[in-house]
């Protein structure tokens, strides 16, 4: 399960950061996009988006971009994300809320639900699928990217190494759960109560792994504090300092290539058309 409240103190507290070291997040934003233009059909603007953990607000600028007559929602549970955003997108077309989306009731409908590796986050993904996939439109889109089992492989490695080595009993785990592709496929066709056929011509997948190269495990760590996502949930974490030392050592001895140690995305994308 996941912390929320520690998820909303994470991200406020690095949303100055965030920008800087969210360079996955902004490459994913843009294949989002293009995910939405090629296999969501869209032949006009849409005329209400709800955006999905808008952050510092990157997508949301390409949106306004994209479609600049269109309203957006922007929503997002780090209240200093919100103020980031409000400080460097001012519109009309714009509407912030502050809230946890798991939480918040949708009165309204839309052409475009849209989110950028927000999913992870989530406990109960399967009823805001379902949630969200309600409050669509007729032939609206619900589009969103998030991080799949493949994440941090190397991390986990690393962790289930020194366990081993220091004879540990308890499992660790490095980050939050995970889904696979098949996860998620299941989960959406679910939530769309669609047939297998009509699943295989609105329903659209895409999974990237993109690597991120950095000077050490310890530059790794810091990106992942500096963008807020740090380990947030409520399960036993292992805070031991030579644990982590231990950890650390092993993935600049293992993961290291041309002087630099990878850190591997698994980055998945989702597009439904109701």
């Amino acid at each position: 399960m996941i912390d929320k409240q520690q998820v909303k103190i994470h991200f406020s507290k690095n949303a100055s950061s965030y920008d800087y070291y969210a360079k996955v997040q902004k490459l994913m934003a843009h294949t989002l996009i293009d995910f939405i233009l090629k296999e969501g059909k869209i032949v006009s603007s849409p005329k209400s988006i709800l955006e999905i953990g808008c952050g510092t607000g990157y997508l949301t600028n390409l949106l306004t971009e994209l479609f600049p007559n269109s309203h957006i929602t922007a929503v997002d549970i780090a209240p200093g994300m919100i103020s980031k955003m409000k400080s460097k997108l001012v519109s009309e077309n714009i509407d912030f809320i502050c809230g946890d989306i798991e939480e918040i009731k949708l009165d309204n409908t839309y052409d475009l639900i849209i989110s950028n590796a927000t999913f992870q986050w989530f406990n109960n993904t399967s009823a805001t699928i379902k949630k969200l996939y309600s409050a669509l439109n007729p032939k609206g889109i619900l589009c969103f990217s998030t991080f799949g089992n493949h994440t941090f492989f190397e991390l986990r490695q690393c962790f289930n190494m020194i366990t081993t080595e220091m004879c540990i009993n308890d499992t660790f785990q490095p980050s939050q759960h995970f889904y696979t592709l098949e996860d998620l496929y299941k989960l959406c066709t679910s939530a769309s109560k669609l047939g297998l056929s009509q699943c295989k011509s609105s329903i659209y997948f895409k999974e990237i792994l993109q690597p991120e190269h950095f000077n050490s495990c310890k530059d790794f760590f810091l990106s992942i504090k500096k963008v807020g996502a740090n380990n947030s949930n409520k399960s036993k974490r292992c805070t031991s300092p030579l644990f982590i030392k231990k950890v650390m050592d092993y993935y600049d001895k293992t993961f290291k290539e041309n002087n630099k140690v990878k850190a591997t995305y698994h980055c998945i994308f989702v597009n439904m058309i109701k």
